[in-house]
């Protein structure tokens, strides 16, 4: 799995600081591009719903609360805000992820920025969560590049759901992707 070389030493997971907020706000609002990617079957939340989970945040941070281990920025040398890498339970009691991507800037779209990231998150996953068994991402089979993005981390297509989401009228595939643990790590041998 070979990473664009542009990138490769440039991106960086971290987790979300309280200096972040501000900006991770203005990234949440509905009217940025990645949102017609990134579920767009799903409601968008309002400026007053994205305030209120802005403050939410900012109360667990300075709590020092670890409910933010899901989520981790992508950013670059420069602290640019790239996007987000976030898991959730799929389920807790088979040890299964659902691992997600979101690039928030399109000027960093389509230059190889989420596979480095989604392959660092992959490793760290696997790392801090040793029992997790296997790793899934779902995403619309409109979202092409999302496709192209699991394939390319060979990670496999294990259900499509015909005409499950709709967007702007027209119906869309949801699509499901996974990678066991011994695939990630014997790919990663090779």
């Amino acid at each position: 799995m070979t990473a664009p070389k542009k990138y490769k030493d440039k991106i960086l997971l971290r987790k979300l600081k309280t200096e972040d907020l501000d900006n991770y706000k203005y990234w949440k609002h509905p009217k940025h591009s990645y949102h017609l990617l990134n579920g767009p079957y799903f409601k968008k939340s309002t400026e007053k719903e994205i305030e209120k989970e802005t403050q939410a945040l900012k109360l667990k941070l300075l709590n020092g609360s670890n409910a933010l281990e899901h989520i981790r920025i992508i950013s670059n040398k420069k602290n640019e805000m790239i996007g987000e890498v976030s898991w959730y339970w799929k389920s807790k009691e088979t040890n299964w992820l659902e691992i997600g991507i979101v690039i928030f800037n399109d000027k960093f779209w389509n230059k190889g920025i989420g596979y480095i990231a989604l392959k660092q998150w992959i490793n760290e996953v696997f790392r801090i969560k040793d029992n997790i068994v296997r790793l899934g991402i779902t995403t619309w089979s409109g979202n092409t590049s999302m496709i192209k993005l699991a394939q390319k981390l060979k990670m496999k297509e294990e259900a499509r759901y015909r005409k499950a989401r709709i967007v702007k009228e027209v119906y869309f595939d949801s699509v499901s992707f996974g990678i066991l643990r011994d695939e990630w790590e014997n790919n990663k041998r090779q």
